[in-house]
Parts: structure tokens; sequence; C-alpha cells
């Protein structure tokens, strides 16, 4: 039972940053107003396709881990990927973002890859 839910957990939450940063190459504008800070319409589109790309990579690297290294190698991961939405929370907050998006989009999701990291260590 802790096997699945420590595969399940980093499973989704792989697919999911990797949908959220595809999101952010096809359709950045969107993108970028769910992340909680609205892009200006002729802001520089490449800071949106950075943080497209990165996300992207984190979810690859993240199913590639899992699938060639194991539990360990992935717990580890997501250790350090965690920092990525503390960031985050602090964008939010410095740059306009409101507390709910802050808070409850990327310091939960901080604390559920931090969730995930220690399932992975536990099997």
């Amino acid at each position: 039972m802790l096997t699945t839910a420590a595969y399940g957990l980093a499973i989704a939450l792989d697919l999911l940053i990797l949908f959220i940063g595809c999101r952010f190459l096809v359709v950045p504008q969107a993108a970028a107003a769910g992340y909680g800070v609205a892009a200006k319409p002729d802001g520089d589109a490449a800071y949106l396709t950075i943080k497209g790309v990165r996300d992207v990579t984190f979810g690859v690297v993240g199913l590639a881990l899992l699938a060639f290294a194991g539990a360990r190698a992935e717990a580890w991961f997501m250790v350090a990927v965690a920092l990525a939405p503390l960031g985050d929370t602090l964008i939010v907050l410095r740059h306009g973002g409101t507390k709910a998006a802050a808070f409850g989009i990327h310091f939960a999701t901080a604390v559920t890859v931090l969730i995930s990291a220690a399932l992975l260590f536990a099997v």
C-alpha cells in the first residue's frame, strides 16, 4: 500500500509539472495567470518560455529517475525540486499576486512534494 501511494504520488506530481510546463509553452498568458502573477501582454515572452522549459525538464527528469534509478533517487530529486515552488511562493508574494495563490498553490505544492519525498524514502 505504501509503495503504491509513494509511486502514485510521485508519478502524479511529475506528470502535473510536465503538463504545467507544456501549458506555459502553448498558452503562456493563461498559464501565467494561473501561476498567480499575470504576464504583461507586451512583456518578454522569453521568460514565460523559460518557465515552461524548466517545468517540462523537472517532469521528464522526475519520471526518468523513477523509472531508471528508483525511489531513493526520486526522493532526493523531490527534496531538491521543492525549492522551486518555495521560490515561486516568494515570487508571487513579491510581485503582486495574492496570498491565496502564493500559499494555496505554490507553498502547498512544496509541502506535497516533500510529502512525496518522505513516502519515497519510506519504501
